[in-house]
């Protein structure tokens, strides 16, 4: 009976004010904390009034809720299914390809797919998607991309943001990338963590760590990792395991790797677990229009 009363003091507390103790009706409306979501308060002076007994509270539960939402399973990575195939996209941007008319990400499978019905035809290259005429110049591909930012398309942004970085334009790579994680982008916060990570707009560990967040939360299971290297190297190992069996489960075979090779801190079962999640996510990725691309690729490195 005790957990059964606790949770109806909770409700009845989230009733009222937390400092003055005036109920909730028709003329007061009471406004929650945003941090913890445990406290109600009538006003502003009421709030302010009642922080010195609520902040310790309200800093632990924080905590908790934060916690809460970043060691969630996500159902899939950021990279989400191909729009052609419906299969879940690899692990990894150079076996996928963005198409600059729709900002679509293909699979390179259903890539390869098109490109050998065309040559079969004689056919006109077009996008596997949209079917409009594959960009001639890498100067056309760039100006169909500014029109799709024009329009705040989020992976156009973050494409752009790409090119400049390789151009060592840091600061307009942050222009680009900063717009592109307002805009959901979760490629963009993986990528702001490593400008502020190697200092190339400005050293910052704390903003690091708060977008490689951002992005683990959205399914990247490679800030993921990194996260989880943090953790380790600061001693915790529990919250560094946590991050590296999510990874591994959305098909990031470097965490998998990486557990591999500390068992000593992953029971046995949490293992077994993560070693299967891991080939299942893996299988899932497959395709024999993939695998043929893949060997294309080799084939041409060679």
């Amino acid at each position: 009976m005790s957990g059964t009363n606790n949770l109806v003091s909770a409700a009845a507390e989230m009733l009222c004010c937390a400092c003055c103790g005036i109920t909730e009706g028709d003329d007061i409306k009471l406004k929650t904390c945003t941090a913890c979501k445990t406290a109600r308060y009538c006003s502003v002076k009421c709030q302010k009034e009642h922080r010195p007994k609520h902040k310790g509270a309200c800093k632990k539960r924080a905590a908790e809720l934060r916690d809460e939402l970043l060691f969630k399973q996500p159902e899939s990575s950021h990279y989400g299914d191909c729009p052609i195939c419906c299969l879940p996209m690899p692990i990894g941007g150079k076996y996928s390809t963005l198409m600059a008319c729709c900002s679509k990400i293909i699979c390179n499978g259903c890539v390869h797919a098109n490109q050998m019905r065309e040559l079969q035809g004689n056919l006109q290259q077009k996008c596997p998607f949209c079917r409009n005429p594959a960009p001639k110049t890498a100067k056309e591909s760039e100006m169909r991309m500014m029109k799709r930012i024009e329009v705040n398309d989020s992976f156009a942004t973050f494409q752009i943001g790409i090119r400049r970085h390789d151009e060592g334009n840091y600061e307009e790579a942050f222009k680009y990338y900063t717009k592109a994680a307002g805009l959901g982008n979760v490629e963009s916060h993986y990528n702001l963590s490593l400008l502020y990570r190697d200092g190339k707009v400005e050293k910052d560990e704390k903003n690091e760590v708060y977008h490689l967040e951002r992005a683990a939360i959205g399914g990247h299971p490679g800030a993921r990792h990194n996260l989880g290297c943090k953790e380790a190297e600061n001693g915790n190992y529990e919250r560094a395991v946590k991050h590296m069996i999510i990874a591994s489960s959305l098909g990031y075979v470097t965490s998998m790797e990486m557990l591999k090779m500390n068992r000593g801190h992953v029971n046995k079962e949490d293992f077994a677990a993560a070693l299967r999640a891991n080939q299942a996510a893996l299988d899932t990725m497959k395709s024999p229009q993939r695998e043929a691309a893949g060997r294309l690729t080799e084939q041409q490195r060679t």
